[in-house]
This record gives structure tokens, sequence and C-alpha cells, in this order.
């Protein structure tokens, strides 16, 4: 008999390779939003759809950065999966995110007013940019959203 995977780790899977969907040339994010064993939204980061693709326009480089060093005109992969999930009217309430790359501070809160009440995560955004902790998993669990990361 086989041992069947479970949604953590299909959702999770679903998630990286989501990722490599990203036209980012510095880092390719996925996320799931998922609820009830069921996918609600998807989402990778990148610049808003129709705009441009970084990857073609700016292969080198990438796009222009912010004063935090940041890309300026992408939103990230759990960004886009919330702002899909809410522009096609689904309830985020309740729902669980996995993402590749714990979530950055101003994700955590998107996440937070979005009544997600679970993150599972596979990398730090904290190692990725050099910042000394997680802010963003700090200030969700703070506020009771269960974190988990899952190692690779």
């Amino acid at each position: 008999m086989t041992t069947k995977p479970g949604f953590d780790e299909i959702f999770m899977n679903l998630a990286l390779d989501l990722a490599k969907r990203s036209h980012c040339v510095k880092a390719q994010v996925g996320a799931v939003l998922a609820k009830d064993t069921r996918i609600i939204s998807i989402g990778y980061n990148g610049p808003p759809a129709g705009t441009h693709n970084c990857d073609e326009e700016w292969p080198g480089t990438g796009c222009a950065r912010d004063a935090k060093g940041s890309c300026s005109l992408a939103l990230h992969a759990e960004e886009n999966a919330i702002l899909y999930a809410v522009k096609n009217g689904t309830r985020l309430e309740g729902a669980t995110l996995y993402t590749t790359l714990s979530p950055c501070l101003p994700c955590a809160r998107l996440i937070f007013s979005a009544g997600i009440t679970k993150v599972y995560f596979q990398k730090s955004y904290a190692a990725y940019k050099g910042l000394p902790f997680d802010e963003g998993v700090e200030f969700l669990r703070r506020f009771g959203v269960a974190v988990v990361r899952i190692e690779e």
C-alpha cells in the first residue's frame, strides 16, 4: 500500500511549482490559499497582470529597486493570492496560506487583516534579505496566527 501525501505537502508542492511561474530575476516565490482541503486562490511574485515581465524587459538586472532594495514594481506572491481571491469574492476567514518564503511584515499585516488563520512557509524572508529575524512571522504569531515552517 502506498502512502498518500497529506494536503499540507500537496499545497506546499504546488506553491513551489507556482514559484517557477514568476518573472522576477531576483527571487521566485509561490503561494496557495486553501480552506477545508480545497484551493481557493494561488499566486506568485511579479508585477501586476498586464503590465510587463521583468525577466523579459530587464533580463540581467530585474526591475528598479525601491529605497529598501526591494522590487519597485512587483507584488508578493501572498499579495497576488489574496488580491485574486478578493477580486473574485472569495472569503478568506479561516483560510490557510502556503508560501515558499515567509511573509514580510507588510504581507503579514495583509494576511492577518484578511482573516487567514494559519501560514506554512519553507524559506526565511529574513535570511533572504539579510535581516536579523522574520518580523512578519513574529507579527503573525503575536496576533494569534499559527505559523509553521516546513523544512525543505
